[in-house]
């Protein structure tokens, strides 16, 4: 039996030391240095090791992780939605099922935290799908040379000039990036939300260089932001854009013009956009813009009775009984009545009676209907579910598709 607790602060050394090897064993091996390493920013989150059973408070950990307590939309509304990040194991502690039961202890204080979700974004999809998590939506990366940028100055109408400027900002500004913020993550579905210190040591900073952060005042108001680093050496060098939010179309060309203006500096911007951009609306050679589709972050639900019961349906009434599997942990394994009442839903579990479930389905597919990164339809095609088509009907209208963008790095 191992022991999975808090990582005490003497073992701050540690996790660096395991998190750098896992991550940048390129680097060699890490020197702790409390003065550049003990930062407000990597004391973000509640850090977490698996123990041997009954080790004291000198032995290391044989793996640990990093929690953020995030908040998330799902459904138009918020939910508890813990961010699990930095799960790492040295050499010697490997191939021991260590990380397996650090997952499932990670689960199980989510649970009683009474988290909905979780996040993550994997070093390989495969290895934590394997244990239930789910791609929450893929995102286009766009690289392209500035110049192919110029459309968007040339779209801006020429009397806005006087009424509009780009401004530098201080993370101690960062409440007048809230609102645009706001309104740009109202367009998906698990957006953060973002506290002061996420803005401070997230946004205006990461963990190599800090970016520059721009907003576009607009009448006064701002109306976009862009974050971004300059990396590479003269003559080969990129425009890193590391956040990016808008109002509206007018302040999405801002942003891409603000890029476009760096073209004597830049030989390529680079961005992470949602699949559902703007941008090969208004690009008129949209052809011309090299861009790879690539798997994003991934999600799981927590516990599979709270979770259904506290998501948003439609104002429908209908009932379904789901056969759940979950290769990690046994309170989402086995068959739960969901009945949804005027949109408000209830979800227990109940006993098999020997016949078969409306619909069978394992945790990462429930997870994708949950946030509705996936379609029903979708997910049957390739077999992801089994259901009677007249069930499949009902599950569609109960779980309809949704635009989820989740976008942030932890």
């Amino acid at each position: 039996m191992l022991d999975y607790r808090p990582l005490p602060d003497a073992q701050r050394d540690v996790f660096h030391e395991y998190v750098t090897y896992a991550f940048r064993p390129e680097d060699g091996p890490p020197a702790y240095d409390p003065d550049e390493h003990d930062t407000p920013q990597s004391r973000l989150g509640a850090k977490r090791g698996l123990y041997p059973d009954g080790a004291d408070e000198d032995t290391e950990p044989l793996c640990v992780c990093n929690h953020y307590w995030f908040d998330a939309t799902v459904r138009g509304e918020s939910h508890p939605t813990p961010g699990l990040s930095a799960v790492a194991s040295p050499p010697e502690h490997r191939r021991g099922g260590h990380v397996r039961q650090l997952l499932e202890a990670s689960l199980e204080e989510y649970r009683e935290r009474a988290a909905h979700f979780s996040i993550l974004w994997p070093f390989r999809y495969r290895f934590y799908h394997q244990y239930g998590w789910e791609t929450t939506n893929r995102h286009v990366l766009l690289e392209c040379d500035p110049d192919d940028l110029s459309f968007a100055g040339e779209r801006l109408a020429s009397d806005l000039t006087a009424s509009t400027r780009y401004r530098q900002l201080e993370a101690d500004e960062w409440e007048t990036l809230a609102p645009v913020y706001e309104t740009h993550a109202g367009r998906h579905d698990l957006t953060l939300e973002r506290d002061g210190d996420w803005w401070r040591y997230r946004v205006f900073q990461r963990w190599t260089t800090d970016p520059f952060v721009y907003v576009w005042e607009r009448d006064g108001e701002p109306a976009a932001y862009v974050a971004y680093t300059i990396e590479g050496d003269w003559g080969d060098r990129t425009m890193m854009v590391s956040d990016i939010g808008y109002v509206d179309l007018e302040a999405f060309l801002a942003v891409l013009s603000f890029c476009r203006d760096h073209d004597s500096q830049v030989n390529a911007v680079q961005v992470r956009l949602p699949v559902d951009t703007p941008l090969y609306d208004v690009a008129p050679a949209p052809d011309a813009l090299e861009a790879e589709y690539q798997t994003g972050p991934m999600v799981r639900i927590v516990d599979v009775t709270r979770t259904l019961s506290a998501l948003s349906y439609p104002d429908t009434d209908a009932s379904v009984t789901l056969e759940v599997s979950d290769p990690l942990v046994d309170w989402n394994d086995g068959r739960f009545a969901l009945t949804v009442d005027g949109g408000v839903g209830t979800c227990e579990r109940v006993d098999g009676d020997g016949t078969s479930a409306d619909v069978i389905l394992d945790i990462a597919t429930l997870s994708q209907l949950a946030v509705g990164s996936r379609s029903v339809a979708a997910l049957e095609r390739v077999d992801r579910l089994e259901a009677h088509e007249s069930v499949l009907a009902v599950l569609e209208g109960l779980f309809p598709e949704r635009p989820v963008y989740l976008g942030d790095g932890f």
